[in-house]
């Protein structure tokens, strides 16, 4: 297949790509700058608001996949800017009946609880409103090496053995890795206008999370619920120290403190389409190897 990706050069996007080249596809992939050439893969020199660039990236592709978003924005407006008219753009750039599988996010299923979340329904219904063969995936938290949104976990796991947390709640997870074989099994399916939430089968309490972590570094942890206030007052100490780079915002505050961000069974993928074979003892293992071999724990 000819694959049109956006996001390649991300987190995600890197396993998308590295598990389409395995598998023998073409891809175009989107990148703002140029990149060194690479067996399999055609550069496509621009961004979500380029209408030249993703014409290029998408014409003649069997299937597109939507993989780049903000995760980070400091307001509503830079989110949907990235998120609501970054979809729009692709979207319109598609011809009708074209292949599409969009990436959203759990957080699309409480937009009142964050500007992050507001934007990825607003991306949604972007999709759904398309004459696109659209699918869209809501995946839970994403992990693997290469992910730098668990790190502050695994580092206070490392380094003092405690590990502060949202008050009482769980979520459901999935690795970098299956995500990225569900998306290429989603370019290849016929199913049409289908929302799925992938997840790995296992969901963690808060307090299982930081003992999993803690299993993968080999050693034991405490895990410590901060309460809501704590929780903001933490996000403006770390907007304070780390500017446009914190990772504990206000806006990402919000979604931490709803308890339930486990995957609905009533979205999950056929098994004839999909499953899950990392389990998270084994992800989180492979993870923390991977921080250490990078040098960041």
């Amino acid at each position: 297949m000819i694959l049109a990706v956006t996001g390649g050069t991300g987190f995600v996007g890197g396993h998308l790509l590295a598990r389409a080249l395995d598998a023998g596809h073409r891809v175009r992939a989107l990148t703002r700058r140029a990149r060194s050439p690479r067996a399999g893969i055609e550069w496509v020199e621009g961004a979500l608001d380029r209408p030249d660039a993703l014409a290029a990236l998408v014409r003649g592709a069997d299937a597109v996949l939507h993989v780049a978003g903000a995760v980070n924005a400091p307001d509503l407006a830079g989110f949907e800017a990235a998120n609501v008219a970054g979809t729009a753009n692709l979207v319109a750039a598609l011809a009708p009946g074209q292949r599409l599988v969009h990436v959203s996010s759990l957080a699309a299923r409480e937009p009142q609880l964050s500007d992050y979340g507001r934007s990825k329904l607003g991306a949604e219904q972007v999709v759904e409103a398309s004459a696109a063969a659209w699918t869209i995936v809501r995946p839970p938290g994403v992990y693997g090496p290469g992910d730098l949104e668990l790190l502050e976990v695994f580092r206070a796991a490392a380094r003092v053995g405690v590990v502060p947390l949202p008050p009482k709640g769980r979520a459901s997870f999935v690795h970098a890795d299956d995500l990225a074989r569900l998306l290429l099994a989603l370019a290849e399916w016929p199913g049409d206008r289908q929302f799925y939430e992938p997840n790995d089968g296992e969901p963690l309490s808060h307090p299982q999370l930081a003992r999993a972590v803690g299993r993968a570094l080999g050693r034991r942890v405490l895990p410590l619920p901060l309460p809501g206030v704590l929780l903001r007052a933490s996000a403006v100490l770390d907007r304070r120290l780390r500017g446009a780079g914190a990772k504990l915002t206000a806006d990402r505050v919000g979604y931490l403190l709803h308890p339930d961000w486990v995957s609905d069974p009533a979205r999950a993928v056929p098994p004839e389409v999909w499953r899950p074979r990392i389990r998270s003892a084994d992800g989180f293992a492979e993870t923390a190897r991977w921080y250490r071999a990078a040098s960041l724990l």
